[in-house]
């Protein structure tokens, strides 16, 4: 991760490194809008409401830099004092083996090992520093795009991520308001804008049946199990552009929800679009989640 984070770097303050990587951790921001055109998707944390109160917490901007961890949490160990909030998905925190609060800000001092343990539910858990992650932003953003490849690669133990300075100081909070993850996912959707290539039937059932979080969902899709869509229209549908929560109907019939790191087009009917509002629920749905798509108008 230290590849690629000289040119266009902000000025750093210190750095960490990564002792264990975990499952997936990537460095995520607020991603990267505006260059569909040219082939780049939005990325960004899949969870962005998340991200926004971690870095409430320690005094950063919106837009800082943090660590996106998948189900089995990461460790880290600063060189310099620095103020912590780990939140998303619940999971125990320790400072050199000893708990500390998750899901508000904690102090870690340099040279500290701070282990963000397995998620308890949800799926991603949000790591923000104090000062934010310095890597060099690609496109305006500092974002992992796995799809693309742009951006930091994903962390591998041993490798170092610089911290910016600390603008501000971490704000007094007792205690932060944190959703808890979706024991039943309902997706609000617009049809559209291929619903007229699904018979009147497959859309009662998009509407009226139960799926579940498939175990192939990551940060590019959340793939669904349940009754199979059936077309109306069975001609081949040239690539059109694609936007971050199109439900895609792949061959199997199976709803496919397009999240951060999406292709930015496609070449299966969309049959609908989830509500922005609605896809943090998305990234914190363990395999087996109930979903629902709830039409709501287009």
């Amino acid at each position: 991760m230290t590849g690629g984070a000289t040119a266009g770097r902000d000025r750093t303050d210190g750095s960490l490194t990564v002792v264990r990587a975990g499952a997936l951790t990537t460095v995520q921001d607020l991603g990267r809008p505006g260059y569909a055109q040219l082939g780049v998707a939005h990325s960004g944390a899949l969870d962005l409401p998340a991200l926004r109160l971690v870095n409430r917490l320690v005094g950063n901007d919106p837009n800082a830099a943090v660590l996106e961890t998948t189900v089995t949490g990461c460790a880290v160990r600063p060189d310099r004092p620095v103020t912590v909030a780990v939140g998303g998905a619940p999971c125990p925190v320790t400072v050199d083996g000893r708990p500390v609060a998750w899901g508000t800000a904690v102090r870690v001092a340099a040279g500290a090992l701070l282990d963000v343990g397995p998620a308890v539910s949800g799926v991603r858990g949000y790591v923000a520093f104090g000062g934010g992650i310095a890597v060099a932003p690609v496109l305006g953003s500092r974002s992992t795009d796995l799809l693309s490849g742009l951006g930091p690669a994903p962390a591998e133990a041993g490798a170092v991520l610089p911290l910016g300075p600390v603008r501000r100081p971490a704000p007094p909070v007792d205690a932060a308001p944190w959703p808890a993850p979706p024991a039943e996912l309902v997706l609000r959707v617009g049809l559209g804008p291929r619903d007229d290539w699904f018979t009147e039937g497959a859309l009662r059932t998009l509407a009226t049946h139960v799926y579940r979080v498939s175990p192939a969902s990551n940060r590019i899709g959340l793939r669904t199990l349940g009754p199979s869509l059936e077309r109306a229209v069975h001609d081949e549908l040239p690539s059109e552009g694609m936007v971050t929560g199109a439900v895609q109907v792949p061959p199997d019939g199976c709803p496919l929800v397009f999240l951060a790191d999406r292709p930015t087009t496609g070449g299966y009917p969309v049959i609908a679009v989830v509500r922005a509002a609605d896809l943090a629920g998305a990234a914190q749905a363990v395999p087996g989640t109930p979903v629902r798509f709830v039409p709501v108008g287009r």
